[in-house]
């Protein structure tokens, strides 16, 4: 194949990209080819005989020539300006070094004849064009990472043992099973856009004879059923790759699997082993009793690090506030549409809908707070109060205007709520339970979701999910007495009740007088009593403040993982101030302060202070039945 043809083909095909790969070769230029520094080694162009076509011996070099082997030099020295990359591959290295032991060979029919394997990695091409029947003797055809959505067979050489066609936009296999090449043994079609049930009827001997490794990963496919009716035929099938698809999510795939195609030694780069096609053994005859969903289990352990922000807080008054703090960690999971009625444990949220920015997120949700207040309000028609309850993350209430000037109005009555407290679009926020504050916070949080669209629980596996700890701030107010109506019949009875109440102290044989000059005293003594907390508080609306967010990849649950376990670091959030007042405020409660251990204390935090990071540990593990009994028992429950 000539390096610079005279007629190229389309931009956008097979034998274009090879074409341009060649040329980057620089076959036919310094030091390779025929020039001025190799000139004498050749003779002239005309007359010549297929025996005059091998280079002359020459004892002696012309001046202003190069030896061979000095031109090798330049081609193989890795310093060489004319070196090539550290990432080509053989057949590069060996045409360099032929372009410059024997250039005339070079030709058409010899890059025809000479090629057994193309590898066009990420070149954008999008055709495979007729060209490529012009390499007789290829046998393995590597076209990935391209843009290529459907593929002429007829194109294809008949050949060819190897094809891959990794990372591009193909959808569906009819194209390539019109002419399938018979000889092929590795069929490669992971990462692209196969889906819908009919797929599986392109998967049988029919078309692939000869088949023995076959790699469908991160498709769409979720007919696990179907897709193994039709493998039985491929008798020859050896290796498998099925992971990354919405059908390997199912607790049973493995098995299952196993049991359909007993002949197979590898599925998802992992050998099959004896005792594993025991434990399945005839799960395959029951596949009409098994549910086609996917098992999830969230569990949320220890949180540790976090700030303990009631030591800032002063003592509360007669009149509070009374300060109470509660942490929890939240995490937003996928919405699964047929369930929607079943009710979780644990949800905060309702599910948010797209929006295009997370303001209108706190405007629908100021709106709606409002309503519900209004209609649960049994005060909410009485227009001359004025009072409107503080939405979720407002530290004070407001008194809401019957009617708005203008929007900078209308904004100062938004609250400003951080958008990390909404789930994402289409999902739903779970939380835990409300603890309060302690050096390491059990959560014990564990939730089993259990969805039955695959397609989208693959979508949010690649998305991941995001886990936030909140601290929820409560001020409570002591509930003042109903005002005392000072009419005059109420005074009137409250002079009765006085009067019995002196006649049956005088009963007691006490004296009035005496009786009257003791009380005082009785009153001085009760302010030593402890003070006690109003039995009836009026709570403000929580204060919500996100302490840390971030988020979780969940993809290795897709590339055959069962179980993601990580540790979220957000950083350190407590300061030496408040760790100091932590611990006085431990030891004033323990009542074992002794001025040895306040010594002894100082120097640490002083020196050698190094606080917690803010830390929780989440862990999401998709189940995976281990034997065929335990598959049918999980699918009749």
């Amino acid at each position: 194949m000539e390096a610079h043809p005279a007629s190229p083909p389309g931009r956008g095909t097979v034998s274009a990209a090879v074409r341009e790969h060649l040329r980057k070769l620089c076959l036919r230029e310094f030091p390779c080819g025929t020039g001025s520094w190799n000139k004498s080694r050749f003779l002239p162009q005309t007359g010549r005989t297929w025996r005059e076509l091998v280079p002359r011996e020459e004892d002696k070099v012309s001046p202003g020539e190069e030896t061979v082997e000095a031109l090798l030099g330049l081609v193989r020295s890795p310093h060489s300006p004319w070196a090539l990359l550290k990432d080509s591959s053989e057949e590069d290295c060996f045409l360099r070094e032929l372009a410059i032991q024997n250039p005339l060979m070079l030709r058409d029919t010899f890059f025809y004849s000479y090629f057994r394997s193309l590898r066009v990695v990420d070149k954008e091409v999008s055709h495979v064009d007729k060209d490529l029947l012009k390499f007789r003797k290829l046998e393995e055809l590597v076209l990935s990472a391209n843009q290529i959505k459907e593929v002429d067979a007829a194109n294809l050489p008949t050949t060819l043992k190897v094809l891959e066609l990794y990372g591009n936009e193909i959808s569906s296999m009819e194209c390539l099973c019109a002419h399938p090449p018979p000889r092929l043994q590795h069929l490669g079609l992971g990462h692209n856009k196969l889906q819908g049930p009919l797929e599986s009827l392109y998967l049988t001997s029919n078309h692939w004879p000869n088949l023995v490794s076959l790699d469908l990963g991160f498709n769409d496919l979720t007919d696990l059923q179907g897709v193994m009716v039709n493998l039985r035929t491929l008798r020859q099938l050896r290796l498998l790759v099925l992971q990354g698809n919405p059908l390997a999510l199912v607790p049973y795939y493995r098995g299952f699997t196993i049991d359909s195609l007993s002949w197979l030694c590898v599925l998802d780069d992992i050998t099959v082993s004896p005792h594993e096609k025991h434990q399945f053994l005839g799960l395959s005859l029951s596949g009409d009793f098994l549910t086609r969903e996917a098992q999830l289990v969230v569990t949320i352990g220890n949180v540790t690090g976090v700030l303990d922000t009631s030591v800032f807080d002063p003592e509360p008054g007669p009149e509070g506030p009374f300060i109470t703090y509660n942490y929890y960690v939240t995490y937003d999971f996928m919405e699964e549409k047929e369930g929607q009625g079943v009710e979780y444990e644990g949800v905060l949220a309702k599910i948010v809908k797209p929006s295009p920015s997370p303001e209108l997120f706190v405007e629908d949700f100021a709106e709606e707070f409002v309503e519900e207040a209004e209609e649960e309000s049994p005060e909410s028609g009485m227009a001359d109060s004025g009072e409107s309850e503080s939405t979720l993350v407002s530290a004070e209430s407001a008194a809401v205007p019957r009617s708005i000037d203008s929007a900078q109005e209308l904004a100062k009555l938004r609250p400003c709520v951080d958008p990390r407290l909404f789930p994402s679009p289409g999902t739903i926020l779970f939380s835990t339970a409300h603890k309060p504050w302690a050096q390491v916070i059990p959560c014990n949080y564990e939730m089993q979701h259990t969805l039955k669209d695959l397609v989208l629980l693959k979508a949010f596996l690649l998305t991941g999910t995001t886990v936030t700890i909140v601290e929820e701030k409560i001020l409570s107010w002591p509930l003042r007495p109903p005002a005392v109506d000072s009419s005059l019949p109420a005074k009137q009875g409250k002079g009765e009740k006085d009067q019995k109440g002196k006649k049956e102290r005088g009963k007691k044989g006490k004296d009035k007088e005496g009786k009257e000059e003791k009380e005082p005293a009785k009153e001085q003594r009760v302010p030593k009593k402890k003070k006690e907390l109003p039995k009836e508080l009026r709570q403000d609306a929580p204060i919500l403040q996100v302490l840390g967010s971030g988020s979780v990849v969940l993809e290795p649950l897709l590339s055959g993982e069962p179980t993601v376990s990580t540790v979220c670091n957000f950083g350190v959030i407590r300061t030496l101030e408040s760790d100091k007042l932590t611990l006085a405020r431990d030891l004033k409660k323990l009542k074992k302060v002794a001025k040895k251990e306040k010594k002894s204390l100082a120097p640490v935090f002083d020196g050698d202070y190094c606080p917690e990071p803010l830390t929780v540990e989440v862990q999401v593990q998709l189940s995976q039945s281990r034997s065929a009994s335990e598959a049918l028992r999980a699918s009749a429950v």
